[in-house]
């Protein structure tokens, strides 16, 4: 299968060289879900010279109305305004869009785009299932588009830096990657049915998702708690750490995956488990190597260094090699200790930009520019999946990526992908 994708993959470069719609070499870009994160898209392209941020789309009206002063205020052009992508998507002067709605949106708001002809930025995690993993990509390749993922580490100077190195052997042969995901977060709180809010587009914000009654911790931002729509902080802030503990150890999927948590504390709404210990092994030519994730809401201690020296979040990685050690903050740095003396090493802390990078492959309209490219989004999603689903089903699970299936768990193959709600189906072929 990867190697299938690879080769789709080189082919769709050469076929995905067309002319931009816009003329003198403008970007038009689409926000799509401006709330949270989509903020940061709207800042990043208002940035950016020959970029225009040419509409914006929310389904909750109070929000757009917001978003669109802000893009004034940036003195920019008043972009073009939208409730329903489906109506976005027919604009044919468009060329990209930057999607950064909730997680259970995330896929089929990319195959409607890549459909309409358009790039595609969408935000972490690309998928709510390994279904939708195994469909984004294939549904890119087949629409010949280029579509970026929105873990923005990989376009971060100092880690690509720090991944250079760990193949050069800065540390040894690297057998063992840890992912920290430590966020102080306070209970929810339980929330009461109540009516849908004025200027609330309900229905297509659920998409997918069963119809539920509409309550506040089911909608902004707290919908990452619950399962119809979010997956957990493993999902949220996490993915971006098991993507860079993939791609330091040079895995790609993995043959056992336990994941063991539970909700502590905190008696509220919540479903995701707040605190949860993920465990991979990896058998890929002949060598296994292992990675171990940690999620944990609330108090907890530093590791590593990560997080400095005063109370709060720790967010990073740990690799662990024959000849020392490398460490990953969240914010762009690493460093390391070589040897039995634990000698500093390399380090180095500069950033970088996701967004644009993507707008330097929409020109070049090469796959190869893309630091972060929906192939490589899409594997590491499907760990974090994984790992979910043995939390829920409380049994490690044996992976065959040839199939994509877990071997002899008819269960866990189930949750692997969603009853879609009609009309918001992920298609299964192209």
């Amino acid at each position: 299968m990867d190697r299938r994708y690879f080769l789709m993959s080189s082919t769709a470069g050469i076929a995905a060289r067309t002319v931009l719609a816009s003329p003198n070499d403008t970007v038009r870009v689409a926000c799509v879900g401006v709330r949270g994160q989509g903020r940061s898209h709207i800042n990043s392209y208002a940035k950016m010279p020959n970029v225009e941020i040419a509409a914006l789309c929310d389904i909750d009206e109070n929000v757009l109305k917001e978003r669109l002063q802000m893009v004034e205020k940036l003195g920019k052009k008043r972009p073009a305004a939208f409730t329903d992508i489906r109506k976005l998507l027919e604009d044919k002067s468009i060329d990209a869009i930057s999607i950064a709605t909730p997680n259970h949106s995330h896929t089929l708001q990319t195959i409607w785009s890549l459909q309409a002809g358009k790039d595609v930025y969408v935000e972490k995690p690309c998928s709510h299932n390994v279904f939708e993993s195994k469909q984004i990509v294939a549904a890119a390749r087949h629409y010949n588009r280029l579509v970026q993922h929105g873990t923005n580490s990989r376009s971060t100077v100092a880690l690509r830096e720090a991944m250079q190195k760990l193949r050069e052997g800065v540390i040894g042969e690297v057998y063992m990657a840890r992912g920290l995901c430590f966020k102080w977060r306070n209970t929810i709180g339980r929330k009461p049915e109540t009516a849908v809010p004025p200027g609330v587009h309900y229905d297509m914000w659920l998409g997918p998702a069963p119809v539920r009654p509409f309550t506040e911790n089911r909608f902004h931002y707290t919908w990452h708690w619950f399962w119809d729509t979010g997956n957990g902080d493993f999902g949220n802030q996490g993915i971006h750490e098991i993507d860079i503990c993939r791609w330091g150890l040079g895995v790609k999927y993995p043959t056992k995956i336990s994941g063991i948590g539970a909700k502590v504390m905190f008696d509220d709404d919540q479903e995701t488990p707040n605190i949860l210990t993920a465990s991979y092994e990896f058998d890929e030519g002949g060598k296994k190597k292992v990675m171990v994730f940690d999620v944990r809401h609330w108090i907890t201690n530093h590791e590593a260094g990560i997080g400095g020296d005063k109370p709060g979040n720790t967010v990073g990685n740990i690799f662990y090699g024959s000849n020392g050690y490398m460490v990953i903050d969240g914010y762009g740095k690493y460093w390391t200790y070589i040897g039995k003396e634990q000698v500093p090493g390399p380090v180095r802390s500069e950033g970088g930009s996701n967004w644009g990078n993507f707008i330097d492959a929409v020109r070049s309209r090469k796959q190869s520019d893309l630091n972060a490219p929906i192939e490589e989004g899409a594997m590491s999603c499907t760990l974090m999946h994984l790992a979910n689903t043995s939390y829920r089903l409380g049994r490690t699970l044996h992976f065959d990526s040839a199939t994509m299936q877990c071997k002899g768990d008819p269960e866990a193959n189930r949750m692997l992908t969603r009853v879609y709600r009609k009309p918001y189906v992920v298609p299964e072929k192209f």
